[in-house]
């Protein structure tokens, strides 16, 4: 695993350097949109409501649409200017009892490692932690933003881990707008209802479970590709006719020999491929979209607005 933070844990006067690992990773399936006829991906533009116009990387802004429908855009400038810091420590603002906070509030798990130097204070709040039975509620800055979140003691094989779970705020967490008008229960159906709980009760073992769509779509997937039943989608050839941007196929073939490479590329080429099926493959690099978003910033003043799809194709070809 990579620590994807650095800071620490402070309560009283008691300082542990920590690394943030991400505890939990999705394996839900996800498939592309293609056309049933060759396998091609289906490729969505970027699409200005209002002139019809394709809208290239660099000329997308933040908008905030109100309750009354207005649209109030927001620039690089605004967006700095809202409260967010940088803070690299992790403060407890109190520990309370484990069964006082709704499941229903924890949001995203991770585990805390101690540096070298933080061995012995964190096996300190591990064991003053198992030996309340309390939950620490801290305070931590994410993604320049803070947020709050409770550190608690998980059980391992390999020993027990501190582990950091951010909430959700009060106000995101929704009320139900219904209500239940179940009648008088009698109570042979109580007791028979508790007597089926007692026959169903045991322990939980999370091994017991399994994810047998994802093993279901595999399986089917292995038996089309064994059956011969695969679309070899070829790079399309159609030109538009018009004059290919020599430049933008130079800069185009650059970024596939770096993608070939296994380097990576700049944010504008990137978005050139990507659609909105995508999206589960490219949750795995928002870490580094502050890079990108600069790299597409610089190389706006070099590049030329992105082309039609059918450009697209002619400067493939031209490469």
């Amino acid at each position: 695993m990579r620590a994807i933070w650095k800071g620490s844990v402070s309560f009283g006067l008691v300082n542990v350097p920590v690394k943030l690992y991400s505890a939990t990773e999705s394996h839900d399936v996800s498939f592309r949109q293609v056309h049933a006829k060759d396998g091609g991906r289906i490729k969505y533009q970027r699409v200005c409501s209002i002139d019809g116009e394709e809208v290239p990387y660099s000329d997308i802004a933040k908008g905030y649409e109100t309750e009354d429908g207005e649209m109030v855009i927001l620039s690089d400038d605004d967006m700095e200017g809202l409260p967010s810091t940088s803070s690299r420590e992790i403060a407890v603002e109190k520990f309370v009892p484990s069964d006082q906070i709704d499941p229903m509030l924890f949001e995203k798990s991770y585990y805390l490692e101690p540096e070298k130097s933080g061995a012995k204070p964190y096996a300190l709040l591990r064991q003053a932690l198992q030996d309340a039975d309390r939950m620490a509620v801290v305070t931590v800055a994410l993604r320049q933003r803070t947020s709050v979140a409770v550190l608690r003691v998980r059980e391992m094989d390999a020993g027990d881990v501190i582990v950091l779970q951010t909430m959700m705020w009060p106000d995101e967490v929704r009320q139900p707008d219904f209500s239940i008008e179940a009648g008088d229960v009698k109570a042979s159906e109580v007791k028979m209802a508790n007597m089926l709980v007692e026959t169903l009760a045991g322990d939980f073992d999370p091994a017991e479970f399994e994810d047998d769509y994802a093993g279901a779509v595999e399986a089917l997937v292995k038996t089309k590709i064994e059956g011969g039943e695969v679309k070899k989608t070829a790079t399309s050839t159609k030109s538009s006719g018009e004059v290919v941007d020599l430049l933008a196929a130079l800069q185009k073939s650059v970024a596939a020999a770096k993608t070939a490479r296994g380097e990576e590329t700049s944010a504008t080429d990137d978005d050139a491929d990507s659609d909105d099926d995508a999206k589960p493959a490219a949750k795995k690099t928002t870490k580094k979209a502050p890079a990108k978003k600069t790299a597409a910033k610089k190389s706006a003043a070099k590049k030329t607005a992105k082309k039609a799809p059918a450009k697209k194709a002619a400067a493939k070809k031209a490469s």
